[in-house]
């Protein structure tokens, strides 16, 4: 059975299937009921006919063997048929019975064939004489009164049967009343409002079936309104920012335009000009991974090597390292394996260490360590710069925020990333002040 696609519509068949099948089975069975009721009744009432006729027959005189046909004297008088003999002899009949037994047993109920016609009879002897009577009744007499008796039950059920379905259909329409509101709500409104559904949208009282949906939903609109604001965040912040690198640009480019004979001041800008540029790229490229990381939710699987991954990112900054007479070292395990994206893993390895890098002095000390802490992968990233206060580890991570008095190029980006892969692999990130180098200490400790 194809469904219609309304919920109404589907509510409706269903409902009307049910109480058509639950119909006609009770039908069925009422009627298969009657028929064996009727049965067994007038079965009973041939059986009574013949015991009176046994006993009206025993107490007749012997002499008396004439045979004698009895009258019909009701409308149904034909449908019901009668024996009595004596002594092998025919003595009492009906007037529509034949002439020779109507039943070849001579005791008990069977089913004949008379004119053409099913008959039932019931034969019995009796207890004094050699007397043997035959009691008949036409099945049709009995088909008759089980038609007629239930015509007169199921005729008004055929009748109601539409009458509930009415009934039926505006049951489902009246319950389904709370529902079309709430999607008349929804699409009454604003592509741009994210406000929750009120409860009384529904109605004065919201079907508890219907709660759950309404719940969902407005945790929906909240997490779309949540997300477009640190969007709308993200774009002013990012376009705040922006405009330093870019104006720095302009600036030195102005500069270099205006120095006329000036070659020593023109290289000066110029070379300020590649610095902005320089940073202006690397502010680009964190905004876009910061964008990319907000986009993702799923987090990663894949088997990783986190020693292998922090052998190739040091091996890559190693040469700034060494351009500033840093010393950058890494203790790690042979092998530290996590599940986890290589990609987002790296990115995270170098801002920690750049980060270092970028903030300690030079000819600073910088200590990667990799390896498994309380059973759990572990990368720890120290330098022997001057560390933070408390209050400034607080804002770490908090975007575009820079700590004042330093010499370095940044936007601050680089720890919401941090945090952000960190989330991604469920790791938690401390930060505190190194033991051994007395400079920042930054801990990140993954999921076991």
């Amino acid at each position: 059975m194809t469904l219609p696609r309304s919920l109404q519509g589907r509510l409706l068949a269903l409902v009307l299937a049910t109480v058509s099948v639950v119909w006609l089975a009770a039908s069925a069975f009422s009627w298969w009921e009657a028929q064996h009721e009727l049965d067994e009744l007038l079965d009973g009432h041939l059986a009574q006919a013949a015991s009176l006729l046994v006993v009206q027959r025993a107490h007749e005189s012997d002499d008396d063997d004439e045979r004698v046909d009895a009258p019909i004297l009701h409308r149904y008088g034909p449908k019901v048929a009668f024996q009595v003999w004596h002594e092998g002899r025919l003595s009492l009949r009906s007037s529509n019975a034949p002439a020779e037994p109507m039943a070849r047993t001579r005791r008990g109920f069977e089913t004949v064939s008379m004119n053409g016609e099913p008959w039932r009879v019931f034969a019995t002897t009796g207890a004094k004489r050699d007397i043997q009577v035959y009691v008949a009744e036409q099945l049709e007499s009995r088909n008759s009164i089980l038609h007629g008796m239930l015509g007169g039950l199921l005729g008004p059920m055929l009748i109601a049967l539409p009458l509930m379905a009415l009934l039926l259909w505006w049951a489902v329409r009246r319950g389904l009343v709370p529902l079309h509101r709430i999607g008349l709500a929804i699409a009454q409104r604003e592509p741009r409002a994210l406000q929750p559904i009120a409860a009384d949208a529904a109605g004065e009282n919201m079907p508890s079936e219907l709660a759950p949906l309404v719940g969902a939903l407005n945790g929906l609109f909240e997490r779309i309104a949540t997300m477009l604001d640190s969007e709308r965040r993200f774009t002013a912040d990012a376009a705040h920012e922006l405009r330093t690198p870019i104006a720095a640009i302009r600036a030195q480019a102005q500069v270099a335009q205006g120095a006329g004979g000036d070659e020593a001041g023109r290289q000066h800008a110029l070379a300020a000009t590649l610095t902005a540029c320089d940073r202006a790229t690397r502010l680009v490229e964190q905004l876009l991974t910061l964008a990319r990381l907000e986009s993702s939710a799923d987090g990663p699987g894949d088997a990783v090597d986190l020693s292998h991954v922090a052998r190739e990112v040091l091996a890559e900054l190693a040469p700034a390292a060494l351009a500033r007479g840093q010393a950058i070292e890494l203790e790690a395990d042979a092998a530290v394996p996590m599940r986890g994206s290589a990609t987002l893993l790296s990115v995270l390895v170098r801002n920690l260490a750049d980060n270092a890098l970028r903030y300690s002095p030079d000819g600073a000390r910088i200590v990667v360590t990799v390896g498994r802490q309380e059973g759990r992968p572990a990368l720890t990233v120290e330098d022997s710069g001057s560390g933070l206060s408390d209050a400034q580890q607080q804002r770490l991570g908090e975007r575009f925020f820079r700590v004042l008095g330093t010499a370095a190029a940044g936007s601050g980006l680089g720890w919401s990333i941090v945090r952000r892969i960190a989330a991604v692999h469920r790791a938690a990130v401390t930060t505190g002040r190194s033991v051994s180098l007395g400079g920042l200490s930054v801990r990140v400790a993954f999921a076991a």
